[in-house]
């Protein structure tokens, strides 16, 4: 039996496990982890691993699965969300990149045909890198992660028609019997083929599955999709990773998607390692190190050809100079893709032996120095924007060409009327939700949004929305944030969050400011940077399922309440690390005034007690209840009196026992049954 094979594979996870933890502990990437052990490990310098071929198509399996998940995190309808990112924005990228790249190559010295095919090559960034790191860091949903998902959707795809016209570019005479037309049709069948095992047959399919309760069959059925939707795309000439991605969009579709994603990840995350090792090992380490001046100088200038490119188009798409920068340094690495198409450069003599070890060299470094850039993105994109004053560059090309009112460009009638006001960052589910609640209780807000698309329609619909980004002090300044009350963050940035809490308590120390978060590790930093309270996802996810719990157990509702209100009250304090002896320092309405509740009424259009006065309805008498505050429109009466007339759109502040003021609800509703408390399922203090 030849165990040469998994002989390497031993070696390559012994070597990885040493590599990787002396990179944890410089705190260095494990993907640059996995690129030294395929170096290290290769025939150029060990020479240990003896089965490299073997080696890559594990790798191409790791490719797979890894587009496979993508597919089934993102489903149809976010792909659709996004396409003009990928259309417009992967189109213009592409084709921006290749003309560089190709005029630069002219100029050194290269044929054209040859210039051409390198500025394909370099187009291409990598999917594996920049979505693991995504991924990592909780950025996939940012606004510069979703653009930068778009473009590498598109070099996905592009990849296909490059390979089609590398022989061309060759002068040889095209392998594919396919016509332009046929290829087409092909391209719409598999797209028409997807919609249908999207909308029926693998929702049916899975459901059927899942009734057997068995977990083998289940992953079986999962592993088959991927491989047989990628071998379809194969046969009908496109990308095995591309048929990855359907299949993981197929699948998307369903209510089992989750489980789906549960089980494939441990195989993902193994067989995408060797990926990275695979590429390490074809490094000409001898080659390398002759031309190290040449090759560096080269990776930089690819590094900052592509950064232009990339920050351009999501420039010319409409973006602030921050996601722009960001952006376009993210998408600044040769992708993966770019190999398989070298291969084909090689076979068809487009490259000579040099000319494909540089590349793969200059590839590596942009690969290597990937995450540092990443990083570095950020605090570049900062020292940029405090050295502009540029409104064009600060909020983007919508604001003037497209006629949206940015940020620092309010009217000045509007920026005037605006104090004590609600400022909203982001028009996401949580912002439109602020701003219906905010609308409802009639509370004056604006929303700042980076998405000039959103900003338009918004204002059509008469929303008091802008354009700009929030993380400079124009358009926060602009905003009237000295004069507001209330800051909500309720974007997915966790960096860009960071700095909109620090500048904006900066800017206004008295300013409430509320932060939404994904993760519990931001909540020490949001609070030491100045938020007031800060709600992580995780933590809320956590309060839902124990509240849920307890409804199963027949808890009532109202102690379920009680219940969840302390948890957060706790909760929050905790992860802050306030201490519990300070809650004695404060007052609390529970251990001062036990029995006692306070909430809130508005008094609705057509209400019986509409143009009546507090002593007419006699609250206090009647319904054991006292009004301790009145907001009416921007106004507060404090400490109303006898004589304060009540009026249509009012909002109460009272103060009482819970069972008194369920009932006086009721009276406010027009349900007088609920007086004889029936509606309200309170014990008596």
């Amino acid at each position: 039996m030849d165990l040469t094979l998994f002989t390497d594979v031993e070696i390559i996870f012994g070597l990885s496990i040493l590599i990787l933890l002396l990179f944890h502990k410089v705190r260095l990437s494990p993907i640059l982890g996995f690129l030294v052990t395929g170096i290290v490990a290769g025939p150029y310098v060990l020479g240990i691993i003896r089965e490299v071929e073997q080696v890559e198509v594990l790798s191409e399996i790791g490719i797979i699965l890894l587009l496979f998940t993508i597919g089934v995190e993102m489903s149809i309808k976010e792909l659709w969300d996004i396409k003009r990112f990928v259309l417009v924005g992967g189109g213009l990228q592409v084709a921006i990149t290749t003309v560089l790249v190709y005029y630069i190559s002219l100029y050194i010295g290269s044929s054209p045909n040859t210039a051409l095919f390198l500025g394909f090559l370099v187009s291409l960034s990598s999917t594996a890198i920049v979505l693991k790191l995504f991924q990592e860091k909780g950025e996939t949903y940012t606004t510069y992660g979703k653009i930068s998902l778009g473009v590498l959707i598109f070099q996905d795809i592009v990849i296909v028609p490059m390979i089609l016209l590398t022989p061309i570019l060759a002068g040889v005479p095209s392998t594919s019997g396919d016509s332009s037309v046929t290829f087409l049709l092909k391209g719409l069948g598999i797209m028409l083929f997807v919609i249908i095992n999207a909308r029926w047959v693998m929702p049916a399919l899975l459901f059927r599955i899942t009734k057997t309760k068995s977990r083998e069959l289940f992953l079986l059925t999962i592993i088959f999709t991927v491989f047989g939707t990628a071998w379809l795309t194969s046969r009908a000439g496109l990308s095995l990773a591309l048929g990855a991605f359907l299949a993981g969009l197929i699948i998307s579709e369903s209510e089992y998607s989750h489980q789906a994603v549960g089980n494939m990840m441990p195989f993902k995350d193994v067989f995408i390692s060797f990926f990275f090792v695979s590429i390490g090992m074809l490094m000409n380490v001898s080659f390398f190190l002759e031309n190290v001046m040449i090759l560096l100088a080269l990776a930089a200038l690819v590094i900052i050809v592509k950064s232009m490119a990339a920050g351009l188009v999501t420039f010319i798409l409409g973006y602030p100079l921050r996601t722009t920068i960001i952006t376009g340094l993210t998408l600044a690495q040769v992708g993966e893709f770019s190999f398989v198409l070298s291969n084909f450069g090689m076979s068809y003599g487009l490259l000579d032996e040099g000319l494909y070890q540089s590349f793969l060299s200059v590839s590596i470094l942009t690969m290597a120095a990937t995450p540092f850039v990443m990083n570095f993105s950020h605090k570049f994109s900062r020292k940029v924007l405090n050295m502009t004053k540029n409104p064009i560059l600060i909020n983007g090309l919508y604001a003037k060409s497209m006629g949206i009112y940015s940020a620092d460009e309010m009217p000045g009638d509007e920026n005037k009327e605006m104090h004590d006001h609600l400022i909203i960052v982001g028009y996401g589910f949580n912002g439109k939700t602020v701003s219906n609640a905010a609308k409802t209780a009639g509370i004056s807000y604006v929303i700042i949004e980076t998405n000039p698309e959103t900003v338009r329609n918004e204002r059509k619909k008469g929303e008091r929305i802008y354009y700009g980004d929030a993380t400079h002090e124009v358009v926060l300044d602009s905003a009237n944030i000295k004069s507001a009350r209330v800051l909500v963050v309720g974007i997915s940035d966790f960096i860009a969050t960071r700095a909109i809490t620090d500048i904006a308590r900066r800017m206004n120390p008295k300013i409430y400011i509320i932060a939404r978060t994904r993760y519990m590790r931001e909540v020490k930093t949001l609070s030491q940077l100045g938020a007031d309270e800060v709600i992580p996802e995780e933590y809320e996810t956590s309060v839902e399922i124990f509240s849920r719990l307890l409804k199963k157990y027949l808890v009532s509702d109202e102690k379920i309440h009680a219940f969840t209100k302390e948890i957060r009250a706790n909760g929050y304090s905790m992860l802050r690390r306030h201490s519990i002896d300070a809650k004695k320092d404060t007052f609390s309405l529970k251990d001062e005034l036990p029995g006692l509740d306070v909430t809130s009424f508005k008094i609705e259009e057509g209400s019986s007690i509409h143009g009546s006065t507090l002593k007419d309805i006699d609250l206090r008498n009647i319904h054991g209840t006292t009004v301790l505050a009145i907001r009416r429109g921007e106004k507060i009466i404090e400490n109303p009196t006898g004589n304060t007339q009540l009026l249509s759109g009012d909002m109460l502040t009272v103060l009482g026992k819970p069972e008194k003021l369920c009932q006086l609800r009721n009276f406010l509703e027009g349900d007088f049954s609920g007086i004889l408390s029936e509606n309200c399922p309170y014990e008596e203090a």
